[in-house]
């Protein structure tokens, strides 16, 4: 897999909540930590995205934003 996005996290799937059109998938990191990212129900199903199974948190944005208290 090669792509321009350079935040690749690969974990490992953790819990996959079903809406009516749309998933959160949750992907644990080595780290403990877990990113959640909602994608359509056709994508999951045709990822073969399965609780368990190791996958990537792919994260590619144009800015970030930085706040404090």
């Amino acid at each position: 897999m090669k792509l321009s996005a350079r935040n690749q996290l690969k974990g490992t799937i953790c819990s996959i909540d079903t809406g009516s059109v749309n998933d959160i998938v949750k992907i644990k990191l080595s780290s403990g930590d877990i990113i959640s990212a909602t994608i359509t129900k056709q994508s999951v199903q045709e990822l073969g995205l399965e609780v368990g199974r190791p996958a990537y948190a792919v994260i590619k944005a144009s800015s970030v934003m930085v706040a404090v208290d």
